[in-house]
């Protein structure tokens, strides 16, 4: 196809006309458009309270574990004797997961007010 062919058939075309109603359509959905409430803010306040909430528990986490640690490093330096000494500081990592999963849900809950 050429150039030539396109001019001849953009050429050969009718011009596009509305329909009758088209105007009045158009113009209703611009007035609901105008009058539809504004969207809704971005819940700042919750994102940073979320946030603070997540680093303080990764902080205990990290805390705790350290903690555990010292614990078990001084247990085996005075010759006490546990079951298994390395299952303590997984054992204690899940532990702090689940608490934080279970303190996370809560207050997710509460800020929506969904009921458990």
């Amino acid at each position: 196809m050429t150039a030539d062919d396109l001019d001849r058939i953009l050429a050969s075309e009718e011009p596009l006309i509305p329909s009758s109603g088209f105007a009045a359509a158009t113009m209703e959905r611009v007035r609901e458009s105008a009058s539809a409430p504004p969207p809704l803010p971005f819940p700042w306040h919750r994102f940073l309270l979320g946030l603070l909430v997540m680093l303080a528990l990764s902080g205990l986490g990290g805390w705790a574990a350290v903690r555990l640690h010292a614990m078990e490093a001084l247990g085996s330096a005075f010759g006490y004797v546990l079951a298994d000494p390395h299952l303590w500081l997984p054992l204690a990592g899940a532990g702090v997961a689940l608490a934080g999963t279970y303190l996370l849900v809560g207050l997710t809950l509460g800020f929506t007010g969904a009921s458990r």
